[in-house]
């Protein structure tokens, strides 16, 4: 997909990193939704559809809980060296939206991406097919929390492109949930099958959050865009069980370049769903391929 890039910065030790998905230099339409309780974001408010900004220049997804947000400020301040941004009377101001997730457990607790971690993630955008598994934003994703210490099992970033009739639909995710990721047969994936559920709460609610960001060229309104990402939220329940607890803080961004004409909606949300579905399951699959850090 020409109009939009993607770059990694990854701590494999502090098991921790984030991802860029960088828009075209004018922006793209833009919109969200948080179906979690506890999402961690940045500019999220800005993204419903009845506010003034329609477009935005990059998306950022990172781990380090709340902490991980200061890597937008690297995305900012490279975006704003490269003249890109808001035209505003003293400067341009770069929008750049950012979502978190919770892998302080999963290495080193102080390890979390700062402002030069986004600068560097921003730095290796390209359009190349996107590094998935335990990189970036995914590095310390887990899955199956609700099994206990004994079923918990990597999540990670997967990320897919689907085309059909001509509409065209990317989607990567970022794959934390408290359940399950289920296979095409409905099976958990992973080792998780072995250990029961262990009831109660899986620990805190921040801790548990999967993160999707859908990319179209087709041109979208901001409020085409936030059913879009309605849609991908909703496919959530297709892949992951149990999907959208208490503690999960699952959050859904939809960008659209425009660059293209208007596609049947219909067949748009549908890739979308079907895209959510595949990205999660490549995530835990790259997973298991990606070689830990001694």
């Amino acid at each position: 997909m020409p109009s939009f890039q993607v770059g990694h910065w990854t701590d494999s030790v502090g098991r921790t990193g984030c991802t860029v998905i960088l828009c075209p230099p004018q922006g793209a339409v833009a919109s969200a939704s948080f179906l979690g309780p506890s999402p961690g974001t940045r500019e999220g408010v800005l993204l419903s559809p009845e506010k003034a900004v329609e477009r935005v220049h990059a998306l950022l997804l990172t781990g380090g809980s709340a902490f991980g947000l200061a890597a937008a400020d690297g995305v900012m301040q490279e975006l704003s060296a490269r003249g890109i941004g808001v035209e505003t009377p003293f400067a341009r101001v770069p929008i750049v939206p950012a979502a978190v997730i919770y892998d302080l457990g999963s290495g080193d607790p102080q390890a979390r991406p700062d402002a030069e971690s986004g600068r560097q993630a921003l730095l290796a955008a390209s359009a190349d097919p996107v590094p998935c598994g335990a990189v970036g934003a995914g590095t310390g994703a887990t899955i199956s929390k609700w099994r206990g210490p004994a079923g918990t099992h990597p999540g990670g970033l997967g990320s897919v492109y689907l085309e059909d009739g001509g509409v065209g639909v990317a989607v990567l995710a970022v794959v934390n949930p408290v359940g399950d990721v289920l296979d095409e047969s409905g099976q958990p994936m992973g080792q998780a099958a072995g250990a029961e559920p262990v009831g109660g709460m899986p620990g805190s609610a921040v801790q548990n959050t999967t993160l999707l960001a859908v990319a179209t060229e087709h041109t979208l309104t901001k409020a085409e865009c936030r059913r879009l990402a309605d849609a991908a939220c909703a496919a959530l329940a297709r892949v992951i069980a149990p999907s959208h607890t208490g503690w999960d803080g699952d959050s859904a961004f939809a960008l659209s370049s425009a660059a293209l004409p208007p596609a049947d909606p219909l067949r748009l949300s549908d890739l979308t769903q079907q895209g959510v579905c595949a990205a999660v399951r490549q995530a835990v699959q790259a997973s298991q391929n990606t070689p830990s850090a001694d």
